[in-house]
C-alpha cells in the first residue's frame, strides 16, 4: 500500500512465507522482555502525568480568565495522551511483555487498566480472542464489520448522511469505548447480552469468571476513590483534573484500534477463507507523528503486533524494519493524515461485500 493511502487492494491469497519465517528475520533480541525498561517507560509516562497535573493544579489558578479558555484545553489534550500511553502499558502488560513474570504484568496491569477505568482481565481476554480471530467476520471479538443486507432500511434512508456521519464520529470517540465495555456494541454477536463487566457474560469461559469479578472490584475501587476526591475537591474539579483526559484517552484508544482494522484496502474473510496468518496481515500501520512514541509505536507497528504479540513496544520498530521484505506486499502502511483517514474510512467502510472473484473473501464498501 503505498504511503500517500491510495486506495489499492492488497493481496488476498494465502501469503507465499510462513510465521517461522518471519520470526526468523527478526534479530533474537527483539523477543527478550525487560523489566528495568519496561518500568523505565511506565514511571516516564507517570511523571509526565504529574507534572501536567501538578502545573494545572498550582499554576493555572495564576492565569488570567481568557487564558484558562488555552491552558485547560491544551492539558486536557497533553494529559488525555499521555494516559492513553499508560494505559498501553496495561496493554503490554495484558500481552505478557512487561516482564517475565506473569503475576507482576497481571499486578501492574490491574493497578493501570483499574485507575483508568477499564476491567484489565475482562478486556486481556477479549483482546486476546481478537488476536486469535482477526480478520474473521464470525469470530473476531471487535470491529466486527456487517454485510450489506445486515445494514437495514433506516440506515439507507435516514443515517447515510453528513451530519450523521459526524454525529457517528463523535459518538465513536466520546462513548465508543464503553459502549463497547459496557454493552459489546461494535462487537462480536453473541446468543444474549454481553458485557466486560459481567461475570456471566457469554464473552467468558468458566475459568475466567472469578478474574472478571477482580477486574469488576479494580473498577469499584477507582469509582470510591473518584467519589472521596468528588466530596474533597468538587465534581468540576475532577471531571477537569481526571474526566476529560480519560475521555481524551479513550478517543485515542477508539481512534487508533479503529483505524488500524478499517480501510477498504484490506480484506475480511468468513470461515471457509479464514486463515489466522491471513488474518493477523488484515491490520495497517498508521503515522501520526510525534505521537507514535507518545503511544508505544502501537499506531506505527501495530502489524508486527498482531503477528508476534510478545514483542515488547520497545523493539516493535525495529522488527517492523525486519519483516518488511518478507512480507512485501503483504505489509500495509498508510501514510494519509489521521484526520482525513478517520474521515475517510468512517465514509467509505460502512459494510462488507463479498469479493466477486474469491468465495470467501470480503472487502469494505459504501454503495
Amino acid at each position: 500500500m503505498a504511503a500517500s493511502g491510495q486506495m489499492l487492494r492488497v493481496p488476498n491469497s494465502r501469503p507465499p512465507f510462513t510465521l517461522s519465517e518471519i520470526k526468523k528475520a527478526i534479530p533474537p533480541h527483539c523477543f527478550q522482555r525487560s523489566i528495568l525498561r519496561s518500568s523505565y517507560y511506565l514511571v516516564r509516562d507517570i511523571v509526565i502525568a504529574l507534572m501536567f497535573y501538578y502545573i494545572a493544579t498550582n499554576y493555572f489558578q495564576l492565569l488570567p480568565q481568557p487564558l484558562l479558555f488555552v491552558a485547560w484545553p491544551l492539558y486536557w489534550a497533553c494529559q488525555g495522551c499521555v494516559l492513553y500511553g499508560v494505559w498501553l502499558i496495561g496493554h503490554e502488560c495484558g500481552h505478557h511483555t512487561f516482564s517475565n513474570y506473569q503475576w507482576l504484568d497481571d499486578t501492574i496491569g490491574l493497578i493501570i487498566h483499574s485507575a483508568l477505568l477499564t476491567p484489565y482481565f475482562s478486556w486481556k481476554f477479549t483482546h486476546r480472542r481478537h488476536h486469535s480471530n482477526i480478520s474473521s467476520i464470525e469470530r473476531d471479538e471487535v470491529y466486527v464489520p456487517k454485510l450489506k443486507s445486515q445494514r437495514g432500511y433506516y440506515f439507507d434512508e435516514y443515517l447515510d448522511n453528513l451530519p450523521c456521519r459526524v454525529l457517528r464520529v463523535i459518538i465513536r470517540l466520546t462513548f465508543g469505548w464503553y459502549l463497547y465495555i459496557c454493552f459489546n456494541m461494535a462487537g462480536r454477536k453473541y446468543d444474549r447480552f454481553a458485557s466486560h463487566f459481567n461475570p456471566n457474560s457469554p464473552i467468558f469461559l468458566d475459568g475466567e469468571r472469578i478474574q472478571i469479578v477482580i477486574s469488576d472490584a479494580g473498577i469499584l475501587a477507582t469509582i470510591y476513590v473518584i467519589y472521596y476526591f468528588v466530596t474533597v475537591k468538587g465534581l468540576v474539579w475532577v471531571v477537569c483534573v481526571y474526566g476529560v483526559p480519560l475521555i481524551v484517552a479513550n478517543g485515542f484508544l477508539v481512534l487508533t484500534t479503529y483505524l488500524h482494522h478499517t480501510h477498504a484496502a484490506v480484506p475480511r474473510y468468513d470461515s471457509s477463507e479464514w486463515d489466522w496468518l491471513q488474518g493477523a496481515l488484515g491490520t495497517v500501520d498508521r503515522d501520526y507523528g510525534i505521537l507514535n512514541n507518545v503511544f508505544h509505536n502501537v499506531t506505527d507497528a501495530h502489524v508486527v503486533h498482531h503477528l508476534l504479540a510478545t514483542i515488547p513496544h520497545y523493539h516493535a520498530t525495529e522488527a517492523t524494519n525486519a519483516i518488511k521484505p518478507i512480507l512485501g506486499k503483504y505489509y500495509n502502511f498508510d501514510g494519509t493524515p489521521i484526520l482525513k483517514a478517520l474521515w475517510r474510512e468512517s465514509k467509505e467502510c460502512i459494510y462488507i461485500e463479498p469479493d466477486q472473484s474469491h468465495k470467501g473473501v470480503f472487502w469494505y464498501s459504501n454503495k
